[in-house]
């Protein structure tokens, strides 16, 4: 039970599919006390029918986009909960034609609207929290990010850009939050079949790739990288900060 008695925000359930559900079923089996925010109102009925599944303190609306909306949420939580012990930033998101096409035609806007959901709101989210004085000392904060950070990946594009900037953002975080005992790091996932993939062109022919030329000659599953971020959650990895774990079967460490 390496997370009991630790309060968790897991930030951007969205499906039973999704990394977060994973990354929340591995902490209820392991004792954790959840808290998860999710996007949109209109999406509660269906986000609480699926936490319903596990044992959980509080399913909060919350609009990453927004630091006022961070603000609120995070301060409902402390008033209800008091501070937490870590918080898993599970967001990220793309406008679909800035996937499709070649990266070169990425819109301005689009670069910002990928830069900010995906990134941004991480680096806001710690310092809201910190502000606040909603961590308790030796929280872990872990994000999720994915090895097209630094390796071109077709129709991957500007999320590859954001990733990047949020793996920068990161080690920065870590060395600011360090000496308050805080600890910052990301996992690398696998490709997985979530909805956000999706949006990428080919994705299942990612999957057949890993699935051959990865040392362990499979991909990966949400438990798997769930386990993964546990891990960083938990007091076992107290002398580890401003990391970024791959939990992909070991492709990233193949040539060609």
């Amino acid at each position: 039970m390496l997370l009991q008695n630790k309060k968790i925000l897991i930030m951007g359930i969205r499906n039973k599919w999704s990394i977060a559900w994973g990354a929340a079923k591995v902490a209820a089996e392991n004792g954790a006390e959840l808290i998860f925010t999710f996007m949109g109102e209109e999406n509660r009925e269906k986000i609480e029918e699926l936490l319903s599944e596990i044992p959980y303190k509080k399913a909060i609306a919350c609009d990453v986009s927004s630091d006022e909306d961070i603000e609120r949420a995070f301060k409902e939580i402390k008033q209800e909960y008091g501070k937490i012990d870590g918080i898993l930033h599970s967001i990220a998101h793309a406008n679909t034609e800035d996937l499709r096409n070649q990266f070169i035609y990425t819109s301005k806007e689009g670069f910002a609207h990928a830069n900010d959901v995906s990134a941004y709101s991480f680096v806001a989210t710690a310092r809201i929290a910190k502000e606040l004085d909603l961590l308790n000392e030796n929280a872990s904060l872990v994000s999720l990010t994915y090895y097209g950070s630094t390796k071109v990946l077709e129709g991957y594009n500007v999320m590859g850009v954001a990733k990047a900037a949020l793996e920068c953002s990161i080690r920065y975080l870590a060395d600011n939050l360090g000496p308050s005992g805080i600890r910052v790091n990301a996992i690398s996932a696998g490709p997985i079949k979530t909805l956000s993939a999706k949006g990428i062109k080919d994705f299942s022919t990612i999957l057949d790739v890993v699935e051959k030329k990865a040392p362990l000659r499979r991909n990966v599953t949400i438990e798997e990288v769930g386990n993964a971020v546990m891990f960083m959650l938990s007091d076992m990895s107290r002398a580890v900060t401003g990391q970024i774990l791959y939990a992909d079967s070991g492709y990233n460490i193949m040539g060609i």
